[in-house]
């Protein structure tokens, strides 16, 4: 059964739309499952200004999504999701399961927003920084990503499409699992190393490369053949959370073949990196 993935800024309506959601769902015969901060009972200004503690929620909304991701229910991710790499993760989870997803984003202005959470109760409120720091940080769905697609985009008056959900629920086929989605055995017991070395490798061929490389140009890289389609310059700084994200879906989600690694990590870039 699928997946449903909620994003948006701070106080921008998520949980009421997946409240409505599952409302909707349930009445038609449907299981459904939440798994969002609420649900893991996180004290949001103290989760979100510490990148540790941010991350253990991550980690555990992921585990609350393939724990309960099956053919007889529907999980709702209701979260402000705002970081694209953990949303390709969903997405893979979904795909893995031979399962279909959506995304729902909550479109609100900042000023609607910081006035919806100002009108919160006080324990519920996210405090001015922890706002501010998260509107910053929001990377916006894109339709043309296959992990942001279907893409509902709903203002905060908007009358839910359920019957456009469920179509794109119900009654689409579900991807394929590929290679990179596809949870495969460890089979070597210097698996990780081997990972870690390898894809530092790929970060350090195209740090050198963008030297004389410009935009639109392919860049090769070690161990594979497929290539690195430079978009934009990217810091050092960037490489480094994109192969960190890479990595953390690799431990959880590791292939039989480290040979193939490059060549998985050049594809995450090529489908993260815009």
């Amino acid at each position: 059964m699928p997946l449903i993935v909620l994003c948006g800024y701070p106080s921008s309506g998520k949980t009421r739309r997946a409240t409505e959601i599952r409302e909707k769902l349930e009445a038609a015969g449907k299981t459904v499952h939440l798994a969002g901060d609420l649900q893991c009972r996180v004290e949001r200004n103290e989760c979100y200004a510490d990148s540790r503690k941010e991350k253990e929620l991550r980690g555990a909304l992921k585990a609350a999504a393939e724990r309960h991701i099956s053919k007889d229910s529907v999980v709702i991710v209701d979260s402000p999701n705002y970081i694209k790499g953990f949303r390709y993760e969903l997405y893979c989870v979904a795909r893995q399961h031979k399962s279909t997803q959506c995304v729902i984003y909550c479109m609100a202005s900042v000023e609607q927003c910081r006035e919806w959470n100002s009108s919160r109760p006080e324990e519920d409120r996210y405090s001015d920084k922890i706002f501010d720091e998260l509107v910053m940080r929001f990377e916006e769905p894109e339709s043309r990503n296959r992990w942001d697609s279907p893409l509902f985009s709903l203002l905060g008056d908007d009358a839910l499409p359920m019957d456009e959900i469920s179509e794109a629920l119900f009654e689409r086929k579900a991807r394929r699992p590929n290679q990179s989605t596809q949870a495969q055995p460890v089979s070597s017991a210097t698996f990780l190393h081997d990972v870690d070395r390898c894809t530092q490798d790929v970060n350090m061929a195209i740090m050198k490369s963008q030297q004389t490389c410009g935009p639109g140009e392919c860049i090769p890289v070690p161990a594979s053949n497929e290539k690195f389609r430079s978009v934009r310059q990217l810091p050092m700084a960037e490489l480094r959370r994109l192969r960190n994200q890479f990595l953390s879906y690799t431990r959880l989600h590791p292939v039989e073949d480290a040979a193939q690694t490059a060549t998985l990590y050049v594809q995450y870039l090529n489908n993260t990196v815009k």
